[in-house]
């Protein structure tokens, strides 16, 4: 367990108290641990732990608290008890190392943007996992130095060929095609073609000459491919290379001048923390970009990054925090856009606020109102957007299996799977089998047994994308 863990003030709090249902829930989550893994460690079933951390049931028993605690590895001084082993010394959070001029304590200068690039595109893997070391802590250094930290101007008078804006909108296009075929589509092959994309506007950056205000909109194309490759990547299922290519996007976006392109890459890193275990970093990026943003007249904006903030308060339980950014984000969405809304940012609406609120109270173990959110989201999504609804189908079976109706939620299951059959994104795939999983226990149901049997027959003919 990282010593990190043990210095958290919540979870020195919580094991001070004797509240180990807390501790639990607190140790999973601020050492990136699932139940399961939870339940390997310590000895005691998923099931037990599941109830313990929501208060259902509790540990009393002093051979199976010592069992619990010896297996995470608790520091002796934090509890009045004879743990049997060795525990390690509670000392001050190890340094970060990252993969040469990928530090984000180094000034943001055109070269470390590219050395950025090169760490995401075509680094190596030991150069990776050195860049996303503690990723934790290097995405809250990152927040910070993009919040504070003065970027280099970005010009260059060199010999090479001038930089047009001509090419410059090209360049754009070729972002924005590439962002309108994942929407439709799935990430699929897409990755390949934003490293491409990538490697010839890190090729423009060192070989052309140009303005200070043209390169200012070269790092913002960078920004923003960077920001889509990331995502790419992570639909794609390559959760631990995604985090580099948004820090990248976090550098070109600081070159750039442009604090909504910022936003936006921490827009995604919330959304890699919500979803691998990380929700308090989740909120965190949010609310950073958050402040960042809110004098600039942007509801869209901030109604998507309140969004990102709820699934995180979502994640971590806090019932009256996600619903409360989810409140605000509906009135900002309702606001419509604005001239300062970005344009990459077309696709929050309605629909896309509905949904993320259903996936909210799924994870509050809300059903009921996750159901009632998903079929507002479903009238109004764009119906271009096969991959968002495909998401918000799955989770929507879910709910309705999980709230007791399991027609509705085999039906909706089969529409689910209509769209997973078309497109391609791991993402989708594993939200389809989550959904499956549910399914299982309740296969003598005629309505369960025909997704069941659908869903294997893909499986074996590997039609599925």
């Amino acid at each position: 367990m990282a010593e990190s863990v043990w210095l958290n003030l919540d979870v020195r709090n919580a094991l001070e108290a004797w509240d180990f249902g807390q501790a639990c829930r607190l140790i999973r989550l601020r050492g990136d641990l699932r139940q399961d893994d939870m339940a390997q460690l310590t000895g005691l079933s998923q099931a037990f732990l599941s109830m313990l951390e929501s208060g259902s049931r509790r540990l009393t028993n002093i051979d199976k608290i010592v069992q619990f605690l010896a297996g995470l590895g608790v520091p002796a001084e934090l509890v009045p008890l004879p743990l049997p082993r060795t525990t390690v010394k509670v000392t001050e959070p190890p340094t970060v190392q990252f993969a040469g001029d990928a530090d984000p304590t180094l000034p943001w200068t055109t070269a470390r943007m590219v050395a950025a690039l090169d760490t995401a595109v075509g680094g190596s893997a030991m150069d990776r996992r050195r860049f996303l070391t503690a990723s934790g802590i290097a995405l809250t250094a990152f927040v910070n130095q993009w919040d504070t930290a003065e970027a280099e101007p970005l010009h260059r008078a060199a010999a090479g060929s001038h930089l047009s804006q001509e090419l410059l909108d090209s360049l754009q296009r070729t972002t924005d095609s590439l962002r309108t075929m994942d929407a439709s589509d799935g990430s699929g092959t897409l990755t390949e073609l934003g490293d491409a994309h990538l490697q010839l506007l890190k090729g423009l950056v060192k070989q052309t000459s140009y303005d200070e205000a043209t390169g200012r909109r070269l790092a913002a194309i960078i920004a923003d491919t960077a920001i889509q490759t990331g995502w790419f990547v992570f639909d794609a299922g390559e959760r631990d290379r995604t985090l580099g290519y948004l820090y990248a996007a976090l550098r070109a976006a600081k070159a750039s001048g442009d604090i909504r392109l910022g936003a936006g890459a921490l827009s995604y890193m919330a959304i890699h923390g919500y979803s691998t275990g990380a929700p308090h970093h989740a909120v965190a990026a949010a609310q950073r970009a958050r402040e960042k943003v809110e004098r600039l007249g942007a509801p869209a904006l901030e109604a998507m990054l309140l969004t990102r903030q709820a699934r995180g308060h979502a994640k971590l339980g806090e019932r009256q925090a996600a619903t409360a950014a989810l409140g605000r984000a509906a009135e900002l969405c309702a606001q419509g856009r604005s001239e300062h809304d970005p344009e990459w940012l077309y696709w929050i609406n309605e629909g896309e606020i509905h949904g993320q609120a259903g996936s909210c109270y799924l994870d509050l173990g809300d059903p009921h109102s996750a159901v009632a959110s998903f079929a507002k989201a479903h009238r109004a999504l764009n119906p271009t957007d096969h991959r968002t609804r495909g998401l918000f189908l799955s989770r929507a079976a879910t709910a309705h299996v999980e709230q007791g109706d399991l027609e509705a939620g085999c039906a909706t299951a089969h529409e689910a799977l209509d769209l997973a059959d078309q497109l391609q994104s791991a993402r989708l795939n594993e939200h389809v089998e989550t959904m499956l999983r549910q399914l299982h226990p309740v296969s003598h149901s005629p309505y369960a047994r025909e997704v069941l049997e659908r869903a294997a027959a893909v499986t074996e003919t590997g039609s599925r994308t």
